[in-house]
């Protein structure tokens, strides 16, 4: 099983940035995919998480009305659409990835790096 994550970088305050992450090895559908995020020096947080099956989505109340999590079960991909960002969402975002039902499973990805300054 992998997660890998893409499309951190540098933006600057007010910008956008879209992150994907792509799994492989697993039955996508299944799995309940989310976001955390890990700043230097804090422990890792919750950013976003969208369910299996209707895609209910919940959010962190630092990100909500910016950030948006979907999900393309066709091509194994979550998402997440930052807007608006601020100083304080530099951080390293990882995927996971947990079963909702059948086998059991819960995987990370390895990071990417978020980094917004001017």
């Amino acid at each position: 099983v992998q997660l890998v994550e893409s499309g951190g970088g540098l933006v600057q305050p007010g910008g956008s940035l879209r992150l994907s992450c792509a799994a492989s090895g697993l039955t996508f559908s299944r799995y309940v995919m989310s976001w955390y995020r890990q700043a230097p020096g804090k422990a890792r947080e919750f950013v976003a998480r969208i369910t299996s099956g209707i895609g209910a989505t919940n959010y962190a109340d630092s990100v909500k009305g910016r950030f948006t999590i979907s999900r393309d079960n066709a091509k194994n991909t979550v998402y997440l659409q930052m807007n608006s960002l601020k100083p304080e969402d530099t951080a390293v975002y990882y995927c996971n990835g947990i079963a909702a039902f059948g086998p059991p499973g819960n995987y990370w990805g390895q990071g990417t790096q978020v980094t917004v300054s001017s």
